[in-house]
């Protein structure tokens, strides 16, 4: 997996790259709690859940059922968040998502349940370019943890920063 750093950038750069009439702050940090949502599967190792079980770690949670099922619930609080359903649940959507994609990025693990309950197959990209993750916080800070922290800067963090300064200097450019 990707890191819980990490996964919330998806939604971040979205958010500074659309107006706020769209995504008002209050929409972009919930994107970004969306993005990470998905690992709290990690839960299932304690609770003796097999990995490669549907309800294991990057299983149904990781599933685009389960990104639009949460996507769906959050529309509830539209008037909250102070957007229209249509924005809300396309951003929620794609955040939540998001974490699945970047996960079948990683070069380690189980593969993603993207199509989870129709299919229990998991699923990689074809290039595996990001570091997977340890598990746990201690693990984290470890030379490992750097390896996996740096990947994600190149394969995620420094793409996302180079789409929202492109963005803004050229919207700056055609003012």
């Amino acid at each position: 997996m990707a890191t819980i750093l990490t996964h919330p950038i998806i939604p971040l750069t979205l958010g500074l790259i659309a107006t706020r009439d769209v995504l008002p702050w209050r929409l972009v940090i919930l994107g970004m709690l969306c993005a990470i949502v998905p690992d709290l599967d990690v839960i299932s190792f304690k609770l003796g859940i097999a990995y490669e079980s549907a309800y294991g770690h990057r299983g149904f949670s990781h599933s685009l059922v389960f990104a639009a099922a949460l996507a769906s619930l959050i529309c509830l609080f539209s008037k909250q968040l102070k957007s229209d359903r249509i924005h809300i649940w396309l951003f929620c959507f794609i955040a939540a998502a998001s974490h699945g994609v970047l996960d079948a990025f990683t070069n380690g693990g189980l593969g993603v349940a993207f199509y989870w309950p129709f299919d229990d197959q998991r699923y990689f990209f074809t290039q595996r370019v990001i570091e997977v993750s340890p598990i746990g916080v201690a693990r984290f800070f470890s030379e490992r943890g750097i390896a996996v922290f740096q990947s994600e800067l190149r394969w995620i963090w420094l793409p996302c920063t180079t789409v929202v300064t492109g963005y803004h200097l050229l919207k700056s450019y055609f003012k």
